[in-house]
């Protein structure tokens, strides 16, 4: 299928690994040219070589950056229009679900956990809408299925990204007239290397595997492949009508319908 993406821009959040790293190989596979981030510069220089191997360097540009910092961020941005002298897609790949569980939380929980997973996204969001405009480009935001059904996640963690998806909803609306689509993908449970689901399996192999088993009628994980393949989709020209939706890719995990 022929997704129109050849030699677009696409900047993307957290691409040194997981999720971010599945979505800069799929867009490279449609002649896209990606920027990659991350915090971590040898977990960075590692992503940006292996997708170098697979592209010419020309299409490939590794921006070492805290996109939780606005200022980072800006930066970021402005390295990639520097770079490319535009940017079509923006994926806000910002987040973490590692939280206290419970209700009685300090404040500062929830600070930290909103700042991570909602504000970080907010703001690159914010500083990417006017670049996007000019290219008559796409957002795509990746939430959680936490924020769409009560799954027990961490409550700040979930309350996050419900308000991620009422963002999503909003931003459509703004930006429609000016041709930008908005978009989320809100996965289940995915796991790779490095990422909170492997972390969790080597402490408590049993329990999440029978977590997995029964709760996922697919009774598996999530690869980040096929994540990153959702993400492409929306930001090709085959979902050209395709605003303020939320694509839930969670093996069936939740319960309710729409």
């Amino acid at each position: 299928m022929e997704l129109g993406l050849d030699r677009r821009v696409a900047f993307i959040a957290g691409s040194s690994r997981g999720i971010g790293f599945a979505t800069a190989q799929a867009f490279l596979r449609e002649g896209a040219r990606v920027v990659v981030t991350g915090r971590d510069s040898d977990s960075l220089a590692r992503a940006a070589a292996l997708l170098g191997a697979e592209a010419t360097a020309d299409r490939v540009l590794a921006v070492q950056a805290d996109l939780t910092s606005e200022s980072e961020t800006r930066r970021a941005l402005a390295t990639a229009l520097e770079a490319f002298e535009g940017i079509d897609i923006v994926v806000a790949n910002v987040g973490s679900g590692e939280a206290q569980q419970g209700w009685e939380l300090a404040r500062n929980e929830w600070e930290r956990v909103l700042d991570l997973n909602l504000l970080g996204g907010v703001q690159l969001a914010a500083a990417a809408l006017p670049h996007l405009v000019a290219r008559r480009g796409n957002l795509v935001m990746i939430s959680s299925i936490a924020g769409v059904e009560a799954i027990g996640a961490p409550i700040p963690y979930a309350a996050a990204k419900a308000a991620l998806g009422s963002a999503v909803k909003s931003w459509s609306r703004l930006a429609g007239p000016d041709g930008v689509r908005v978009n989320a993908v809100v996965p289940g449970n995915v796991l790779f290397p490095g990422g909170g689901w492997e972390r969790k399996l080597s402490r408590k192999p049993q329990f999440y595997a029978d977590y997995i088993q029964s709760e996922v009628p697919l009774q598996r994980f999530a690869r980040p492949e096929e994540i990153a393949d959702a993400v492409v989709f929306l930001a090709s020209e085959r979902a050209s009508f395709i605003t303020g939706a939320a694509m839930v890719i969670d093996g069936g995990q939740t319960r309710s319908f729409g």
